[in-house]
């Protein structure tokens, strides 16, 4: 917990995101309200978004007519703008460059901060970097309001640096998206009631003849959006060789494409394949959980992906649950500090099912998933939000005190 600060200084933050879902956005405002800031966060309604969750901050949901492409943005920009005009705050946070314009005029009307959280290297996505004409316009966005910012930070430290040699001057801090720690309390229940099965166990075999039952089916996990570049497709590709239940959550550009592939495969029919839509955090996290491997698949389209740091691999470490993952810089990194994943090199169908087999030998988790296990439990002390929501806090009590 950290120290609430004297007054309650007001913090705008404007993403163009469900609020329900976005679940680094519900830390960084949680933490700062609870360090006395007064912050409001304002999202997007979608078609079929649900009533907000209730939170510690205020949250507010633009509305449009549209919900993607160059007519949402410019609609959500147009929106996002007059909505600022009848706000007041001390300070005023972009996250990415799809919301920078509005905040960047805002602050500079109050004369007051600006600040850019960069969840990603926009620039350099896989919609983005295809695109010469849109890319030019989304650099050319960042080149003008990096300069105008009092405060800048991202998820990893390889995109700070990426962000400083464009940038030169105008330092990146580094607040990485990782999960909040599991309380001691819950692992200790946990604990206690492996503990009590074990011992039911013994009893019933004193006392009951045996049935044998078959191993339970491993299930795999995706969480994120389904976008293009997350390896999605190639996973599909390969369930047919891998024994296991792959669970999909998350929509994005490209469910229906995915959903046929999956169909076109037989693997909807046979329920090896489930695609569960939007799931809520607190469900999500339970989800999670009972995973037995999680997927951090990315390919590299782009720097942005290349140098990325995403909130699942973090996810699947404070579940305690091992994941393939792609081999990337800085998961690379962090799988040398704590060998929480097994590492590929590519999304080629062979190797990703060479990699789930060395994870799950005969089709059940094996002797190297037990230590990866281990080592995610060791490793969730060290990376969780309790630790990083005290450099988030300190920037902005810092940048305040100026």
């Amino acid at each position: 917990m950290v120290a609430p600060v004297a007054s309650a200084p007001r913090l705008v933050f404007a993403v163009t995101t469900d609020l329900n879902y976005d679940q680094r956005m519900q830390r960084v405002c949680g933490s700062l309200a609870q360090a006395g800031f007064e912050v409001e966060l304002i999202g997007w309604k979608r078609k079929n978004s649900s009533p907000l969750t209730v939170q510690l901050y205020k949250q507010h949901r633009l509305r449009g007519w549209f919900q993607r492409g160059k007519l949402f943005y410019l609609e959500y920009t147009i929106r996002l703008f007059w909505y600022l005009l009848r706000r007041r705050a001390d300070v005023w946070c972009c996250i990415d460059l799809d919301s920078a314009l509005p905040i960047c005029v805002r602050s500079w009307i109050g004369n007051q901060p600006f600040v850019y959280d960069a969840h990603e290297l926009f620039t350099e996505v896989p919609e983005v970097v295809g695109r010469p004409r849109v890319q030019r316009i989304w650099q050319w966005v960042e080149d003008v309001i990096v300069p105008r910012t009092q405060l800048r930070y991202t998820v990893g430290p390889s995109l700070a640096r990426l962000f400083e040699q464009r940038h030169s001057g105008y330092p990146f801090a580094v607040v990485r998206n990782v999960p909040v720690q599991l309380e001691s309390r819950e692992e200790h229940l946990g604990g206690l009631s492996q503990h009590l099965s074990q011992e039911a166990a013994s009893i019933d075999n004193q006392t009951l003849i045996p049935k044998p039952q078959a191993p339970p089916i491993p299930i795999l996990l995706y969480q994120g959006v389904l976008n293009v570049g997350r390896g999605l497709a190639q996973l599909l590709d390969a369930m047919p060789q891998v024994p296991a239940r792959l669970i999909i959550c998350g929509e994005g550009d490209c469910s229906a494409e995915l959903r046929q592939q999956a169909q076109r495969l037989g693997l909807l029919a046979t329920g090896q394949v489930e695609f569960r839509g939007y799931v809520l955090p607190a469900e999500l996290r339970q989800l999670t959980a009972q995973a037995t491997v999680g997927i951090m698949l990315l390919e590299n389209t782009g720097l942005s992906y290349y140098y990325s740091l995403a909130n699942k691999f973090f996810d699947y470490v404070q579940a305690g649950v091992p994941q393939l993952c792609i081999d990337f810089p800085e998961y690379r990194g962090l799988n040398a500090q704590h060998e929480v994943a097994a590492l590929v090199p590519d999304l080629g169908s062979a190797t990703l099912v060479a990699g789930l087999a060395r994870l799950l030998p005969g089709g059940q988790p094996g002797a190297y998933h037990e230590r990866l296990a281990a080592n995610c439990r060791r490793a969730r002390r060290e990376w969780n939000w309790q630790e990083e929501e005290q450099v988030l806090v300190g920037l902005y009590q810092k940048l305040l005190a100026r």
